[in-house]
């Protein structure tokens, strides 16, 4: 099995010390396959759409647009 170092502030690995009966090493592992699935599904949807490029930004645009006003920002 491969091996990774994570750089983590120093309060977050005080507190990651305080539970030492927790693996994090599992923990951090199911978090990335969990989100390297969700890539794997989402690179799937992309290769089966036909937006373009210029699509997707409008789309952007548009969804940015209607969060501002919901906000009061726009």
């Amino acid at each position: 099995m491969a091996n990774i170092t994570l750089t983590i502030p120093e309060n977050l690995h005080k507190k990651l010390k305080q539970r030492n009966e927790i693996r994090w090493s599992e923990v951090v592992r199911r978090i990335l396959q969990k989100n390297v699935e969700q890539l794997e599904v989402m690179d799937e949807i992309v290769k089966k759409s036909k937006l373009t490029k210029q699509d997707i930004e409008e789309i952007g645009d548009k969804i940015k647009e209607g969060i501002a006003r919901r906000h009061g920002l726009g």
